[in-house]
């Protein structure tokens, strides 16, 4: 009797629900206000888990429906009440009604996406858990580098021209921002505005004929209106002093670094037509660097200018022309190498602008993902860090941290207490935000990963799904707990993987970051993690002539980034010496024991998601048993590294020959990820187009693991002809 009752209550309750053939579909009323576009975005969302459940949405108006709805979602003008901040939102029951409170849209879409998320999590929205949300940061923002008038060049940038002309991947992209609560998306290129505008007073400045002028119209102004759509802010960012090649032309003046009066009207005049033109944008961007650097422009003999005749250029164009505008927007001044935290506070100051300016800062210069610890910025080629930019703090500007991943773009990454952890130790009172994106990388077309059945995606940043939600959503709440991220991948794979995945992918993308940590670099193509490749050299630390791959004497040499590590050079220098290590640093070897601690993990974890993965699942594992080897092959690296050391200060051909077997395990290493990442993986383009700027490598001009095997090899016969009592860097 007890079994049959109990039988009944359930089929009883999927009827209710609409889990059986034939019921009717149970249905959930919602009252919002419809014309707000980002709460409509929210609810959207609500539909879809309510849909995938089995029940019916019943949208209606606030006003007339909220005393019958189910679920509402609301604005309400004074948060003091409920302690609400911009951006923020409140999950509560008025009786039995679940109510969502913000004090603006994009707030109310952040609380209707939480209660969708419960939703999907298998609650029923009688079950969506109490909550109070304000944003931990102001500024969470995407940085995305355009393929037109790009600052990178080559196949790598070519190949995104027409999927990033595709509104439908913008909304995509869009979708994307607004469900992990990025809100600021930065669009970088040298020259932008003569792909948005027919410059009144200097037509010539672009050679588009009317018709695509207006395609051109038609593409931003939808872009810009979808971002606010989803409370999403665009920004357009440009390289400084730059035009069209068209204008340059035709006006008889530089492309790059021409700093005369037509050029100053130009840039002055054409800020203030796209402000006016396009009312939904919401930033204009500069940066200081490059042409306004201590640079010759194009072979011309043009003076240098100074950090005053930066920011004076600056505020003469860029902000005279925000300032000529019919209506305010927010200004972004990035602080590089030509900065000075002196004339930019004049400069800032002088603007006296309604909004917080936005002063956006490199962390670890191109390689943010590394230590958690800021080591050095980008404002000298020295390295060292200029505290002037927020000591004393700023009225009207804050610091954004920009985190660039210049690392890894082909493999699944994912780490979230790295995440946490940067947030911890960086944010301060000065600080209102974090940019993050690449620079020689564009998440849009996937070019990298080959057409088969594990290809599910259309876009390169939905392969790369978990890095977006990490950082996004750790941004807007870091308290966000692992549950989320797991339920995620449940949601992905209908089963019960989330957990394992997620510790397998904060094991496996130490890596990375360990890596970028203990190899000192400094801009973009100085270091490639994923890769093990060095094409540039950086400031400090030996460079071979031979590969852009990192081999065992550069590995050696190398100084670090992190304070907390020790180079192998310097540990065993001190080993030898018989001096102590002081507690509170971290060995090549202690390092080595960890990353083969992690690789071990992952693989456990690996094999036992095998079991009845689907193809897409399968190629996530995949990737997390490529760092799982790569992190076998750094460690075992490490170890090689300090034999080899030893034996050369010691003359201990024991030491040497523990160097000759550990390298060897190092070729078995990377035969086996080799063999995983050409399964599913294409050589691609990385750094073609740069190879004559300086001391670049030819062979990273294209990338895949296999083609570095022979250097892998040639470490073993370095090893093996390496000579004792050699001085560091002696001979090679």
């Amino acid at each position: 009797m007890y079994l049959l009752s109990c039988v009944h209550v359930r089929i009883a309750l999927l009827c209710v629900l609409g889990f059986l053939p034939g019921t009717v579909l149970a249905q959930v009323s919602v009252a919002f206000d419809a014309a707000e576009k980002p709460i409509a975005f929210g609810v959207g969302k609500i539909e879809e888990a309510l849909q995938k459940s089995g029940q019916k949405i019943n949208k209606s108006n606030l006003t007339a429906s909220r005393s019958k709805a189910n679920i509402v979602i609301e604005v309400i003008p004074d948060g003091a009440k409920v302690a609400l901040q911009k951006e923020g939102f409140s999950v509560a029951y008025e009786g039995k009604t679940l109510v969502v409170t913000a004090l603006d849209p994009v707030g109310a879409m952040y609380g209707a996406l939480h209660v969708a998320e419960q939703l999907q999590m298998g609650k029923t929205w009688q079950a969506v858990s109490r909550e109070k949300v304000n944003p931990h940061l102001t500024v969470r923002a995407l940085k995305f580098n355009l393929p037109w008038s790009s600052y990178r060049q080559g196949p790598a940038m070519e190949v995104h021209q027409e999927v990033t002309r595709d509104l439908a991947f913008w909304q995509t992209f869009l979708d994307q921002m607004a469900e992990n609560r990025f809100n600021v998306l930065s669009l970088w290129n040298i020259h932008p505005f003569s792909f948005m505008v027919k410059p009144t007073n200097f037509p010539e400045a672009n050679n588009f004929s009317l018709k695509e002028m207006e395609e051109w119209k038609q593409f931003w102004t939808t872009l810009f209106r979808m971002a606010k759509e989803r409370g999403v802010e665009p920004y357009i960012v440009n390289w400084n002093i730059a035009v069209s090649p068209e204008f340059a032309q035709a006006y008889g003046v530089l492309e790059r670094n021409d700093t005369s009066e037509i050029v100053k009207r130009y840039t002055r005049e054409v800020v203030t037509q796209v402000i006016n033109e396009y009312p939904d944008l919401a930033g204009i961007g500069i940066t200081l660097a490059d042409w306004m650097s201590n640079f010759k422009s194009e072979g011309a003999a043009l003076p240098d200018m100074t950090p005053k005749d930066r920011e004076d250029w600056v505020e003469e164009t860029v902000i005279a022309g925000i300032k000529a505008a019919s209506r305010p927007v927010k200004l972004l001044h990035r602080s590089v190498l030509s900065a000075d935290p002196k004339e930019m506070r004049r400069v800032i100051n002088n603007a006296n602008l309604p909004d917080t300016t936005l002063v956006e800062i490199k962390f670890n210069w191109s390689h943010g993902h590394s230590t958690p610890t800021l080591a050095l910025t980008h404002d000298s080629h020295s390295g060292q860090r200029d505290d002037g930019y927020w000591n004393p703090i700023p009225d009207n500007y804050r610091i954004q941290w920009m985190v660039r991943n210049e690392d890894f773009f082909i493999l699944r990454w994912g780490q979230p207490d790295f995440i946490r952890k940067h947030i911890a130790q960086n944010v301060a009172p000065y600080v209102n935000g974090y940019f993050v994106g690449s620079e020689g990388y564009i998440p849009a077309k996937d070019f990298s990963h080959a057409e088969n059945k594990h290809r599910t995606w259309d876009y390169a940043f939905e392969k790369q799904w978990l890095f977006y939600q990490l950082w996004g959503r750790l941004l807007y709440d870091p308290a966000t707990p692992d549950a989320v991220f797991e339920a995620a991948f449940n949601n992905r794979y209908a089963n019960e993987v989330g957990q394992p995945l997620l510790q397998a992918y904060a094991a496996a993308s130490q890596m990375p970051l360990r890596l970028a940590s203990f190899y000192n670099a400094t801009w973009d193509y100085t270091l490639y993690s994923e890769g093990f490749l060095a094409p540039f050299p950086a400031n400090g630390g030996y460079y071979d002539d031979v590969s852009s791959f990192i081999s065992i004497e550069e590995l050696i040499d190398h100084p670090t980034l992190d304070p907390a590590y020790i180079s192998i050079a310097d540990y065993v220098q001190a080993t030898v010496a018989k001096e102590s290590i002081p507690s509170n640093r971290l060995s090549p070897l202690a390092l080595a024991d960890s990353l083969e601690a992690d690789s071990k993990n992952v693989q456990q974890l690996v094999r036992q998601l095998r079991f009845n993965a689907s193809p897409t699942l399968s190629c996530e594992l995949d990737d997390l048993e490529t760092w799982a080897y790569l992190s076998s092959y750094f460690a075992d690296k490490l170890r090689a590294g300090v034999a080899l050391q030893t034996y050369q200060l010691s003359q201990n051909k024991a030491q040497q020959a523990k160097a000759v077997k550990l390298l060897t395990r190092c070729l078995a290493h990377w035969r086996k990820l080799s063999a995983i990442t050409a399964k599913h993986y294409q050589e691609v383009p990385y750094i073609h187009g740069y190879i004559s700027r300086g001391n670049a490598y030819k062979d990273a001009e294209r990338f895949s693991w296999a083609k570095y095997l022979p250097q892998v090899e040639h470490d073993i016969i370095l090893a093996k002809e390496a000579k004792a009592a050699m001085t560091v860097g002696e001979g090679r």
